[in-house]
């Protein structure tokens, strides 16, 4: 059965807000903004047909308030809610709540989100399925646990000590040695409980040089299944993603359509609905892939495999969620262009320490090739209490080699962001580097080349200096010789 959405409440703020408002202009669908104190001069407020104040500024009084922003909800006369990404868009019980209310969810049904959200049930869904996973040891405890299991399974060190439930990078330790072994636990525990309110650990063997592979699935609740190709998402710190691109340059045609079916075979076992990625890692060494996890929402980079496929998956999410099926096929999805996505944080590019303030000045990157995702605008305050990402530069060529081309324009030439530090200087470091115009990378590449990405920042440009000279001229111009002549 079909339902029409004409209104909807957008559970978020900055770039995921402001993105499916655009899509939600493009379908004529009225939007709800929520907004905390912080953020009521917030750019996503302003794009809003309207916007309700939801609390302060710490997130659990605001944007992870699920009954306030159910009320305000049903309050407005919305007919669904967008969860965007991050805060609330992987809870189980919120999906369960808005169902509830007699709200659409606009994401996958809450069980599948539950038993996905779940690492160690996750895991072995997979395994199910036929889809390959790293060896691990899902249940433990004690260290002789995990020892024993080593010797067993003939694993040696480096190990990778996860928090079950949650993602993003957090509750994640890699353990070099035994001797290591019950600080990083305990480190380990201590983030997964603070994160994700659940201190349950898996350890992993820890794939050595690795490279993150991940698949875009949709699917509609007619049982149509469809995969939009893969992306990488290789260069992180902090195992947070940084760049992505698409497509891999790490996979050849043959490994691209056994990773892509094999993550539709995971979704039809789990009966997925909606937008959704399967996450894999790739042995650079043995050239096999093993499964990571399932994304159960839309994400941050979702936006290349728009340029290089040309859909909108945002419209698609709603599509599904109205109950409409999916208009087209599989070969009808023809990827014919390469794309690159730089995530702008408000970050010391140095220490990746948060930068908050007033922007004080901003350029937006233009012109060929270039689509930008942004969460602020000149003026706006970047607050210390949510997420640092404030805008997503994405660039797009015929080829690889044309679209660091593109981006290198925009990061280099067209942003600028003052007032609050920003990583796009070691974002252009980064892709200027010889070993990434190679696509010689892996997940450990900003920590091997991190005192040579430092080195070739540029502090002052060509273009700085050509200002400074031009205001010399204007003020000869305009008051005649100065003291300095």
């Amino acid at each position: 059965m079909e339902r029409k959405i004409k209104k909807v409440l957008i559970a978020n703020r900055g770039v995921p807000a402001v993105r499916v408002m655009h899509t939600c202009r493009d379908k004529n669908i009225k939007t709800v903004a929520i907004y905390s104190t912080p953020d009521r001069l917030a750019y996503h407020v302003f794009l809003a047909d309207e916007a309700v104040h939801i609390g302060e500024g710490p997130p659990l009084d605001s944007y992870l308030n699920m009954d306030k922003i159910i009320d305000v909800a049903l309050r407005t006369n919305c007919d669904a809610i967008h969860p965007g990404w991050g805060f609330l868009a992987e809870n189980p019980e919120f999906a369960e709540k808005v169902e509830s209310a007699g709200l659409i969810w606009i994401g996958p049904p809450p069980q599948v989100i539950k038993l996905m959200g779940d690492k160690i049930r996750a895991k072995r869904v997979a395994q199910r399925a036929n889809v390959p996973t790293i060896p691990a040891l899902l249940k433990f405890n004690s260290i002789e646990d995990i020892l024993n299991w080593m010797k067993e399974e003939e694993i040696s060190f480096p190990l990778m000590i996860k928090a079950a439930y949650g993602g993003g990078g957090k509750g994640m330790v890699k353990v070099e040695n035994k001797e290591e072994l019950p600080i990083a636990l305990e480190k380990a525990r201590s983030e997964a409980k603070k994160a994700f309110g659940d201190e349950t650990l898996l350890v992993e063997k820890y794939i050595e040089r690795g490279r993150h592979i991940e698949v875009q699935v949709c699917a509609d609740r007619y049982g149509h299944y469809l995969h939009f190709y893969e992306r990488e998402c290789t260069i992180q710190r902090r195992n947070q993603k940084i760049l992505e691109e698409a497509p891999s340059p790490s996979i050849d045609d043959n490994m691209r359509q056994e990773i892509c079916y094999t993550a539709i075979r995971l979704m039809r076992e789990i009966n997925y609905q909606s937008l959704g990625t399967v996450e894999f890692l790739l042995d650079p060494k043995t050239k096999r892939f093993y499964f990571l996890e399932v994304n159960t929402r839309l994400q941050v980079e979702h936006g290349i495999t728009e340029l290089i496929t040309g859909v909108d998956l945002v419209s698609l999410m709603f599509d599904i969620a109205e109950g409409k099926p999916i208009p087209f096929f599989q070969e009808d999805i023809l990827p014919n262009r390469h794309a690159i996505e730089a995530r702008i944080n408000a970050e010391d590019p140095r220490t990746f320490s948060p930068s908050f303030g007033t922007v004080t000045r901003l350029e937006i990157p233009q012109g060929p090739g270039i689509r930008i995702a942004s969460g602020i605008y000149e003026g706006a305050e970047v607050p210390p209490y949510y997420d640092s990402l404030i805008m997503l530069v994405m660039a797009a060529g015929p080829d690889r080699k044309e679209a660091i081309r593109v981006l290198d324009r925009a990061l280099s030439r067209g942003l600028r962001v003052e007032g609050v530090k920003t990583i796009a200087p070691l974002l252009l470091s980064i892709i200027r580097h010889s070993e990434f115009i190679e696509g010689n990378y892996s997940t450990r590449f900003i920590e091997e080349h991190y005192e040579e990405l430092l080195s070739a920042f540029r502090e002052k440009t060509s273009d700085d200096e050509a200002l400074k000279i031009a205001q010399y001229i204007a003020e000869v111009s305009a008051l005649g010789p100065q003291k300095w002549m």
